[in-house]
């Protein structure tokens, strides 16, 4: 599709009663990359009318989140709760209009009404009582809501750009509360006068709000205002197809970030594929994102959340990376989880096996795992299986070898290589015979690196005493 000619702006407008889910993580990228693909504007709106819910760690939860993934908004973040005397300056202008009254239903009243159509089989909505009625007809003392007169006849079209066509009849739509008994606005009145104010263009969210939709209409038309391109996306569900909960990765942006070290670049790039394609393309940088996102390639159907898949996107990423900027990450990792030291010489350490720690991690905490022994303080501690290659025969041999590598004058990967293949020759063994109880003394794991290239990063030093360590 093309936007219209007027700029487009776009808005992230989240709830701050909990942590940026990963489901509204996408919809605020959606909503980037439309804004960013056509020249407009994203702008960010913490929706926190719900005062008892809405807290300040949410907030900046919400805040981190959106930063870590690289969405940058355009302007001041709008807080709602702070634009509630334009909202209900709103409502009282449709009442002047006479395009709203007050309703004095008691809450008896209203659940009577409930009933009565629950038991007649027709739609719960609300009758219309005080609709017509006369304000002298008010009981005393009955502190009224302000409702929109909504149309009572024929239908209304929503031209969605992912739904398509989607019609209602009136008659369905009740008329909906703009101000409640205390005078405080309801989030369908402020939404719709906040997107207003901001000059929204385009509203891009979840499928969820897609009723929503035909009220926010109504009261669009009834203040004469122009009315936004609505995009409902479809939610995202787990792997087998229900609805997206925990146990599926309905978690905080942070999680992803902190508990399960994902890349931003990677988790944006998994997103974006969720509900959108451009061809067989899976691998896609920002700036080919920017240049590729509309919303006619968002799909309908929802979609499934693919933890194999996003962790495949996460090691490409991380093999992608400088090898600098991943020491700074796995850092703070390896210093706060494991308690190792790691300062200026560990990092300098740490950046030259770079290159072969990353190309087996598909996360930032197995990169750290994987690096930890490094940085190990001798003597080091053995796992169970490192320990089962360090028997008394693998020790004995470990004493030979430290004598021979004593002698090495050119302490590199490949000198180390043909010394341990001349010795395991004159030990009528093959290579791994050997290998395997050197790799068990230098990482206490029966996993590592080439012990080569360990060898050389560790360096002569280190390398023979931790060999030294194991040997008899």
């Amino acid at each position: 599709m093309s936007a219209s000619a007027k700029q487009v702006v776009t808005r992230f407008a989240p709830s701050p009663t909990g942590f940026l889910h990963i489901g509204g993580a996408r919809t605020a990228l959606f909503n980037w990359l439309f804004a960013r693909h056509h020249g407009g504007r994203y702008t960010l709106r913490i929706e926190d009318t719900d005062r008892a819910r809405s807290t300040p760690e949410a907030i900046d939860a919400i805040l981190d989140g959106l930063s870590w993934l690289g969405l940058d908004h355009d302007g001041d973040v709008v807080y709602q709760f702070a634009q509630r005397d334009r909202h209900a300056e709103v409502a009282n202008s449709l009442l002047e209009q006479g395009k709203a009254y007050h309703c004095y239903c008691s809450p008896e009243e209203l659940e009577a009404m409930r009933e009565k159509a629950k038991a007649e089989g027709r739609p719960i909505k609300y009758d219309g009582t005080w609709r017509d009625r006369d304000a002298s007809e008010a009981p005393e003392g009955v502190k009224p809501v302000v409702r929109l007169k909504m149309p009572q006849d024929g239908e209304t079209t929503i031209r969605d750009l992912v739904q398509g066509d989607v019609t209602v009849p009136n008659s369905q739509l009740d008329d909906m509360i703009l101000l409640r008994a205390d005078g405080t606005p309801t989030y369908m009145l402020s939404v719709v006068v906040d997107d207003h104010d901001m000059g929204i263009t385009h509203v891009i969210r979840g499928d969820d709000h897609l009723t929503n939709a035909f009220r926010q209409y109504q009261l669009y038309a009834a203040m004469g205002w122009d009315i936004p391109e609505f995009a409902h996306i479809p939610l995202i569900h787990g792997a087998d197809g229900a609805k997206l909960s925990k146990r599926h990765g309905a978690l905080g942006v942070e999680a992803y970030r902190d508990e399960m070290g994902y890349l931003p670049e990677a988790l944006r790039n998994y997103l974006l594929r969720l509900g959108w394609g451009k061809g067989d393309e899976e691998i896609i940088s920002t700036e080919q994102a920017v240049e590729w996102f509309d919303i006619d390639a968002v799909g309908k159907a929802p979609s499934r959340f693919d933890f194999a898949k996003l962790d495949n996107l996460n090691g490409h990423y991380i093999r992608n990376s400088q090898d600098r900027a991943l020491v700074e990450l796995v850092a703070p990792l390896l210093a706060n989880r494991q308690e190792l030291q790691v300062g200026d010489a560990q990092k300098t350490l740490l950046k030259k096996a770079m290159p072969g720690l990353k190309e087996r991690a598909k996360n930032l905490l197995e990169l750290a795992d994987s690096a930890a022994f490094y940085l190990h303080p001798r003597p080091l501690e053995l796992n169970e299986k490192a320990a089962k290659l360090l028997d008394d025969e693998a020790r004995s041999r470990l004493s030979l070898l430290h004598a021979q590598l004593e002698t090495l004058q050119e302490w590199e990967a490949e000198k180390i290589e043909q010394l341990l293949k001349s010795f395991a020759e004159s030990q009528e063994l093959k290579l791994g015979k050997v290998a395997q109880p050197v790799r068990a003394a230098l990482s206490g794991s029966n996993v590592s690196p080439s012990v080569f290239e360990v060898m050389e990063i560790l360096g002569k030093e280190e390398s023979l005493g931790r060999i030294g360590d194991q040997a008899l």
